[in-house]
């Protein structure tokens, strides 16, 4: 079988923010910012993980089928 090899000029023009506004953005922010960025996205995943730990623990919960009731 022939294995089919491409190099980056054969493949035209790349993605508008892989090639222009990724290497602007890496020369314009400071470290600091690329670190508030990374820290955002951490807190947000972290966020998400909580919502769906809640709907676990509610979902693991066992509920009382009813209760009994004596008729007199």
């Amino acid at each position: 079988m022939e294995e089919k090899t491409t190099h980056a000029e054969d493949r035209g023009p790349g993605c508008f923010f892989c090639e222009t506004m990724r290497p602007f953005f890496e020369r314009c922010w400071s470290d600091a910012t690329s670190d508030h960025f990374r820290n955002s996205r951490v807190e947000f995943l972290k966020g998400i993980r909580s919502l769906i730990d809640a709907r676990i623990a509610r979902l693991s919960q066992e509920h009382q089928k009813g209760t009994r009731v004596t008729v007199e």
